[in-house]
């Protein structure tokens, strides 16, 4: 590392044993020294070291030096294609046109050890020569030869590449637990820092997307200082050197985010536009708006999702988007019109309302497709008799299974702080069996109503006045607590959910007198198998329908249709 060498020592982080096999005007010798063996000399205070001679005929070595290390350390243990990898990474004159070589088991390493040129999209390429990095990548779709590769105001020349692959997902290497997300610096051949990203505070979304591996010899010339640091891992970093290199990395780092982003863009159009129904959507639009579609498409094509139905799905809200945007266009449109000439105009008025219909249809078919899916997951899983847990879940998180009305909750801190403590009020008054047969209970306020949800255990039996005597203690104590905060007339609701018929249905009329005895007092029973049915039939009878959805309904469908980036 620069003129710094590793030591002796440093070897034995690795093995155990090291075997030194030398030949010199044709004299053979050699020795061998044992971890174990310094390690003893040391508690016994011994202030010298011998190693252990080797035989001169032990070896078969002509000419040069080998180092031989044997009993490797355990953590140290790799396959052979992770070292290789490893290795390859490390040095930058191996390959055919170099006369260094590494080997392992006898084999090679060679540049395409370092398996990650296949994954580069784009590559931004500096020096004479540079022509061989293009070729190395099979999957390149941007080549990008820069014209000036010396540093300006300087000598100084780098050679090497910058690329960005399609996905940052592909820069973490999990075989060898690196991640590729770097630009290393080359010296001599040989890595001499590990990344010069990690000095710039570049922030944007392509840096996750870089790699690179730039040469810079001026880093090392022979009538300067060492530039190399104690530690052999970085160069100094406030060396004129340095400076100048890192000035010229920036400007290439500003000139490939302008550019990685024009490719993107583009990238992002062409393949939305593979999808016959955007395409044709697309060539409808106004020019003004084309320019911010073009550019919505390369930012969804910018970022990773996990799946191509999540990118579909960000496609479909960007197509909503500009739906909604032009509707706003119109409606500023319809400022401009005056009574006198309005009955000109009625056509316009008709097409701002048509389209308006159309964009809310399809929003709204969008939720009740999500809905059903929860329905489906949440019967499931009742099947799998998950059914306490689930439905606890599924209900308190998705008011509108209970009744569609009840989008969401409203936030009441105040009230619910208070409700809690009634609820640990009315709990002190309850039988030991009361108690057991209750899972859970929920307050909300939904619809302008304040509504608290009873869960019984699915297989406890309960009877309509048990659950009477519970609500009433519910009603007086919310009754309260409202007429305390000045709101007295505020509606109350009481649903109870059951897993088994209460025991006094099985009569003729019993069911009917409990539920009109518990609607006298705000309250109502529903069965968790009740519950999953009468919510799936709700909104499985909208997406059956025959619904005119108009033109932006059947490009949503279309998207979920149509190829997309390579499907089959």
């Amino acid at each position: 590392m620069g003129r710094k060498g590793i030591g002796k020592l440093s070897l034995f982080s690795i093995a155990h044993k090291i075997e030194i096999h030398t030949v010199k005007d044709s004299k053979k010798s050699g020795f061998r020294m044992a971890l174990e063996d310094i390690k003893e000399k040391i508690k016994s205070k011994e202030a010298t070291y011998h190693p252990d001679p080797i035989d001169a005929a032990a070896h078969d070595l002509e000419n040069g030096t080998r180092i031989v290390l044997t009993e490797l350390k355990k953590t140290l243990h790799q396959t052979e294609g992770a070292l290789r990898k490893r290795l390859a990474r490390r040095f930058s004159i191996i390959g055919d046109k170099c006369h260094f070589a590494i080997k392992i088991n006898g084999a090679p390493i060679s540049v395409t050890d370092r398996d990650y040129f296949h994954k580069i999209q784009y590559l931004w390429r500096y020096g004479d020569g540079s022509e061989q990095y293009r070729d190395y990548c099979k999957n390149l779709e941007n080549d990008n030869p820069r014209a000036a590769n010396t540093i300006p105001s300087t000598d100084y020349s780098v050679t090497g590449w910058i690329g960005t692959v399609k996905d940052s997902g592909d820069l973490k290497d999990a075989d060898v637990k690196d991640n590729l997300n770097k630009i290393v610096i080359m010296v001599r051949g040989k890595l001499a820092q590990e990344d010069i990203l990690e000095d710039f505070s570049e922030g944007g979304m392509y840096t996750k997307y870089l790699i690179g591996e730039i040469s810079a010899d001026f880093l090392d010339i022979n009538d300067k200082e060492d530039i190399a640091t104690t530690s052999r891992q970085k160069v100094i970093e406030d060396d004129p050197r340095y400076i100048a290199l890192k000035e010229f990395v920036l400007k290439e780092l500003k000139h490939i985010q302008n550019s990685w982003t024009t490719l993107r863009n583009k990238k992002g159009l062409e393949t939305a536009l593979e999808i016959p129904a955007i395409k044709s959507w697309f060539g409808s639009l106004p020019k003004r708006y084309k320019k911010q579609a073009e550019s919505l498409f390369g930012k969804i094509n910018q970022l990773t999702v996990e799946s191509e139905e999540d990118r579909k799905r960000l496609l479909k809200h960007g197509v909503l988007a500009f739906e909604s945007l032009k509707y706003k266009d119109n409606l500023d449109a319809l400022e401009n019109i005056s009574a006198e000439n309005l009955a000109q105009n009625l056509q316009v008025l008709a097409d701002v309302f048509n389209n308006l219909d159309d964009i809310e249809a399809t929003l709204y078919h969008q939720i009740v497709k999500e809905r059903v899916q929860v329905i489906k997951t949440l019967q499931e899983k009742v099947e799998k008799n998950a059914l306490e847990k689930v439905v606890q879940e599924f209900l308190y998180k998705h008011m509108w299974l209970l009744d569609p009305s009840w989008e969401r909750a409203t936030e009441t801190p105040l009230m619910e702080k208070q409700v809690a403590k009634l609820f640990k009020d009315i709990d002190g008054d309850l039988t030991k069996a009361e108690k057991q047969s209750r899972l859970d209970i929920k307050y909300q306020k939904v619809s302008g109503k304040h509504v608290i949800i009873e869960l019984k255990r699915p297989e406890r039996v309960v009877s309509t006045p048990e659950l009477l005597k519970q609500v009433d203690k519910y009603r007086n104590g919310l009754r309260k607590l409202l007429e305390k905060n000045g709101r007295p007339n505020e509606p109350l609701e009481f649903v109870c959910v059951v897993g088994k018929e209460l025991s006094d249905w099985k009569s003729k009329t019993g069911h009917k007198e409990s539920d009109e005895i518990l609607k006298s007092k705000d309250a109502r029973v529903i069965m968790y198998q009740e519950l999953i049915d009468n919510a799936y039939k709700t909104y499985q009878q909208f997406l059956e329908k025959d619904v005119e959805a108009g033109k932006v309904y059947d490009l949503i469908q279309s998207i979920d249709t149509g190829t997309l980036f390579g499907e089959a």
